[in-house]
């Protein structure tokens, strides 16, 4: 991007012009064990960030072991060889950290964030836990049951979750990215150690991640430390590759769910899209963007404030090592009956297949996504995390740097292509929440 244009956008943005950082700023090397670390030295404030991205998630699962990600991302914070339950937590706070994590259906991240002098310290954390995770019969059990009634408590409160899980499970029927994060409750309860033993071995081995550490930090004394704590942690034998393949859906498919406490009609619809590699990733990203980022968006306008049809309406593509879903979601207003809430979407996305958008359409969110990238990308936390992603979806963190291209290159016609190609009717699974117990509303 021209610094000229960068200007610019960071003046309408209201960011500060700083110096961009460039794919060459990166300091990559990968230790013996196989495990990859990436380093960008940014000085703009005392601080520093690790994140650690696992290459596991509910896709590395099979029906048994289903929730088995998820759950590490509790065990991994109860104690190891060196410091035990609880003392994760209780020594990086002591030393003025901070941390988090989340689980995926592609991957599972922890973060940590620290003062940069305690760098050496947040390496012997985290080798602590990944070389030596104490798996205790009474710590298993506690989590046990802290994760199910998570998953108890997340479909009782939830609407957009308890559709969601129904909705995946009949949009796949062998990948899987059929069944939810949090995994199916059966399983859960039936775990065994060696489950979580041969999968910590497996999954948690050096040569199964990525750690990327940005912030007042220099790469050399980077280096020196991941082979002082991190090397010695030995490799694994590669997890076994995912090698399910969703077959082509063919026809529309359809479910209800039932719930009492629903005050108005929730709608999911899901359509087949390819992985974030693919070519069409980044006209895919900003034809949702056109349907419903904010209130002048396609669906937002329609729906919303002109027909008063919902309540809320948004769209979700997550990135993905492999294909998935382009969902949109909808909350009826009060008095709304699902089947005309429905029919109402389907009009709009028809309408951008038939007749494409407008330029102040494609332009509006080609700005937006601009503004986006800079703004995540003035923070080390924001770098740290981007950068490691797409090292993850994209096989290579370089293509972060090409992203305000690829984006500006998508036309009016490739907008019009993805949504002719994929939001159509054989390729969608409509999912129906709804506090009355029968559907009658079949046809459309």
């Amino acid at each position: 991007m021209k610094k000229w244009l960068l200007g610019l956008v960071c003046m309408l943005a209201g960011l500060p012009v700083l110096a961009v950082t460039q794919a060459e700023d990166v300091t990559s090397f990968t230790l013996q064990n196989g495990m990859q670390i990436l380093v960008l030295e940014d000085n703009s404030i005392p601080n520093a960030n690790m994140y650690l991205f696992w290459k596991v998630g509910s896709r590395n699962e099979v029906p048994g072991i289903t929730g088995l990600s998820h759950f590490f991302e509790h065990m991994m914070f109860n104690g190891a060889e060196k410091y035990g339950p609880k003392m994760f937590d209780r020594t990086m706070e002591a030393a003025g950290g901070s941390n988090n994590a989340y689980t995926s259906e592609n991957m599972t991240a922890y973060t940590d964030w620290f003062p940069a002098d305690a760098l050496e310290l947040m390496f012997e954390l985290e080798a602590d836990r990944i070389e030596h995770l104490a798996i205790d019969p009474d710590m298993v059990e506690s989590e046990r049951g802290v994760v199910a009634s998570e998953r108890t408590t997340g479909l009782e409160n939830s609407n957009f979750q308890a559709i969601w899980e129904e909705v995946k499970g009949a949009a796949f029927r062998a990948h899987p990215y059929s069944w939810p994060v949090i995994g199916h409750e059966s399983d859960i309860a039936n775990w065994t150690l060696e489950d979580l033993q041969q999968y910590h071995k497996t999954y948690y081995a050096p040569n199964n991640a990525v750690v990327v550490i940005a912030g007042a930090v220099n790469a050399t004394e980077v280096k020196k430390l991941a082979k002082q704590y991190f090397e010695p942690i030995p490799a694994q034998p590669a997890p076994r590759a995912v090698h399910t393949v969703e077959p082509q859906q063919k026809g529309e498919r359809r479910v209800y769910l039932y719930k009492p406490s629903v005050s108005s009609p929730n709608i999911m619809m899901a359509f087949h899209i390819p992985q974030s590699q693919s070519e069409d990733y980044y006209a895919l990203q900003m034809l949702g963007d056109i349907l419903s980022n904010g209130n002048s968006s396609r669906l937002m306008t329609s729906l919303v404030f002109e027909q008063q049809l919902a309540t809320d309406v948004f769209t979700y593509i997550p990135d993905s090592i492999d294909p998935n879903l382009f969902y949109v979601y909808a909350i009826a207003a009060q008095g709304v009956e699902a089947s005309a809430l429905e029919k109402a979407i389907i009009e709009q996305l028809n309408l951008v297949a038939k007749q494409g958008v407008s330029d102040n359409e494609l332009q509006k969110v080609k700005n937006s996504r601009l503004v986006d990238f800079y703004r995540t990308m003035q923070t080390i936390n924001g770098k740290a995390n981007t950068i490691g992603t797409y090292q993850l979806f994209f096989g290579d963190y370089r293509q972060l740097f090409n992203a305000p291209d690829a984006f500006e290159k998508v036309t009016k016609a490739d907008i019009q292509r993805v949504a002719g190609q994929y939001l159509r009717k054989a390729n969608r699974t409509v999912g129906i929440l709804n506090n009355k117990e029968d559907s009658n509303e079949n046809d459309l």
